[in-house]
């Protein structure tokens, strides 16, 4: 069964800093894209960054040089590092797979396997 899991999420202040997992099972995720995207309430989800297959690596501009995508294909997972976080990237964090590339990684469009979430505050 194709599963992404996602974990880390937690209550930070702003300024701190935390680390988003995904893992994957079912599936070898080297071979795929892999994006986080958020969500929060009554607004649109925003894809933050997404790696494809050949490791490449893209951000939105809400995050860039705040947020590192990486992944440990060992441990078949993808993270998402956050650091200096502001109390707008308060949402819930999901990952999603696309095959090869990280087409329409702004929206999700063709990300086919999608975890549950997890919820990140960042408050005072």
């Amino acid at each position: 069964q194709v599963q992404l899991v996602e974990s880390g999420g937690g209550l930070v202040q702003p300024g701190g800093s935390l680390r988003l997992s995904c893992e994957a099972s079912g599936f070898t995720s080297d071979y795929y894209g892999i994006g986080w995207f958020r969500q929060v309430p009554g607004k649109e989800r925003e894809g933050i960054s997404c790696i494809s297959s050949k490791n490449i690596t893209v951000y939105a501009d809400s995050v860039k040089g705040r947020f590192t995508i990486s992944r440990d294909g060992a441990k078949n997972s993808v993270y998402l590092q956050m650091n200096s976080v502001k109390t707008e990237d308060t949402a819930v964090y999901y990952c999603a797979a696309r095959y090869m590339d990280c087409f329409h990684w702004r929206t999700g469009a063709d990300f086919g396997s999608w975890g549950q979430g997890t919820q990140v505050t960042i408050s005072s």
